[in-house]
């Protein structure tokens, strides 16, 4: 293996961002852009009165909510290191984004809001994570507010997300009282002033807390607490151990405030000291490291529309292995032919250049035709599977009808392409073949109906269903008696899904349990991927 790969991969870490919404993710992706020299100015994303919007949401439905509705990527350099930054959305209706987003990252940052604590959304990401044991960092944001004591914190954290945490930085007071942050990873201490709050000041280097110069930088009261509590947590939390980190066995926790820029260097020179490379990830064939010499990647994502005077389609493949080259070409291996990409492009939110060539880690902007599916392997000729990009059973349906005849062609493109992306799924029923839309979230149903209209020209209405849940059908003798008497006695519920697998679109719970019960050689399945 070459050298010159070796360095290439060692400068590289990809991250994503998780979080509740308006837990300040996308502020904190703002700032960690800041500190790269990526941007000269923070669009606030609150604030409806600075027209600038963050630079992460650029579709234009994110831009009229403030929330981010797809993962963007964003790419900076940082003290000698490539960062890849994976945002993603908070929001739960678009927790399938997510889910694939985890996919092509090599650790994650959890952001928490002081106030709030870990609320739900969290809760679910996270599980996602340590059931693929990435390794995770924990940012408590928004200590300029008042919040929750920071202990109580850090327990809620270990309770909740069922975490070994410890921390690496640590508040001087809260709110009001924020004085500044103590740094364990660096032992230093940063002020807070509040004067000029996108200022920071530099870090006073304090080895010794019992050094008197202590109380007269943050006062006597303050500096007894920080140093009682810094005692303490010497006792309660165990010493900071890579390893167990990098093994997804322990996470380490930085305070700070993303809005007020405060707190976030010490995360990011920590992050690229600690965060993993690009990691070896599992095919079904076998495991395949990021040093190898031949390219290999995995499209897991696929986003229509990035321009919307051109109708195209990007398929966002993360590289695993080798080096890609532009103009090289490499074998799809669903469709099992070759093909080029003469201009394969690098990411910042929307911006985005052609590039010559990337590396394990990066993400790599590839237009599509219509070749790509969410999961699909692209190698120099090896045929891998790269595991685990499944669609979950939906939450909501319904009917979707063209509500324009003449426009029925764009009605179909456009449908089709959201649905390559991953947007939501779509059931074709048997008997009448209609269409029926799946989501995760209702809001998804208004994400289709605007982009339907603003970038395909089509319109379209909607027809409640009643579906409880779509089940995806295996059964290994598709002759046996068993089998067609359920597709006759079923046929008003049986559907396809986009890639024509046999879909069971149940009224109810109590109909799932009956049926197995009654058709015990059918199994029913909750995810596509079994």
């Amino acid at each position: 293996m070459s050298k010159a790969l070796l360095k290439e991969i060692n400068k590289r870490k990809t991250f994503g961002i998780i979080a509740h919404p308006d837990a300040g993710k996308t502020t904190l992706t703002e700032k960690l852009l800041l500190f790269g020299g990526a941007i000269q100015e923070a669009g606030a994303v609150k604030s409806n009165k600075i027209k600038k919007s963050a630079t992460s949401d650029f579709m234009e439905i994110e831009r009229q909510r403030g929330i981010s509705v797809a993962t963007s990527v964003l790419a900076f350099e940082y003290k000698n290191k490539k960062i890849n930054i994976l945002d993603t959305p908070g929001h739960k209706d678009f927790a399938e984004d997510t889910f694939r987003t985890l996919t092509a990252v090599d650790s994650v940052i959890v952001v928490i809001d002081v106030a709030k604590g870990v609320e739900e959304q969290t809760e679910k990401l996270v599980e996602v994570c340590r059931m693929r044991n990435i390794p995770m960092l924990v940012f408590i944001n928004k200590l300029d507010r008042e919040g929750k004591d920071a202990f109580d914190l850090m327990d809620e954290v270990e309770q909740k997300l069922h975490l070994k945490v410890t921390p690496l930085s640590w508040p001087i007071g809260m709110g009001e009282r924020f004085k500044g942050i103590y740094n364990l990873w660096e032992k230093n201490i940063k002020l807070y002033s509040t004067e000029n709050k996108q200022r920071r000041t530099e870090g006073l280097k304090i080895e010794d807390l019992a050094d008197p110069e202590l109380d007269e930088f943050i006062g006597e009261i303050e500096a007894e607490t920080l140093r009682e509590e810094i005692d303490l947590i010497g006792g309660v939390y165990p010493e900071f151990d890579k390893n167990a980190y990098l093994n997804g066995q322990m996470q380490p926790v930085f305070f700070g405030s993303a809005l007020n820029n405060f707190g976030v260097q010490e995360l990011l020179d920590a992050f690229i000291d600690i965060a993993p490379n690009p990691l070896p990830k599992a095919s079904e064939e076998r495991e395949v490291m990021p040093e190898e010499e031949n390219f290999t990647g995995f499209v897991f994502k696929i986003h229509a529309n990035m321009d919307p005077n051109h109708r195209n389609r990007l398929a966002f493949v993360k590289v695993v292995s080798g080096k890609f080259e532009r103009n090289k070409p490499y074998l799809h291996v669903r469709q099992n032919k070759n093909l080029k990409f003469s201009a394969p492009n690098a990411f910042f939110a929307d911006k985005k250049e052609v590039i010559e060539e990337s590396f394990p880690g990066d993400i790599v902007g590839l237009h599509d035709s219509g070749n790509f599916r969410i999961g699909d392997t692209l190698t120099e000729g090896e045929l891998l599977n790269f595991k685990g990009i499944p669609s979950f059973s939906p939450e909501h349906f319904r009917y979707v009808n063209n509500a324009d005849p003449m426009k029925s062609k764009q009605f179909e493109k456009g449908i089709d392409q959201l649905m390559d992306e991953g947007v939501a799924q779509l059931f074709t029923m048997d008997y009448n073949n209609r269409k029926i839309i799946g989501t995760v979230g209702a809001l998804q149903f208004e994400v289709i109906e605007y982009r339907l209209e603003h970038e395909y020209n089509a319109k379209v209405t909607y027809e409640n269903v009643n579906i409880h849940k779509a089940c995806w059908v295996e059964c290994h003798d598709e002759k046996s008696e068993e089998f067609l008497e359920f597709q006759r006695v079923k046929q008003k519920y049986l559907a396809r899904d986009k890639y024509n697998q046999l879909v069971f679109m149940a009224d109810s719970a109590f109909t799932i349990q009956m049926t197995q019960q009654k058709y015990p050689s059918v199994k029913l399945h909750f995810v596509s991927e079994f």
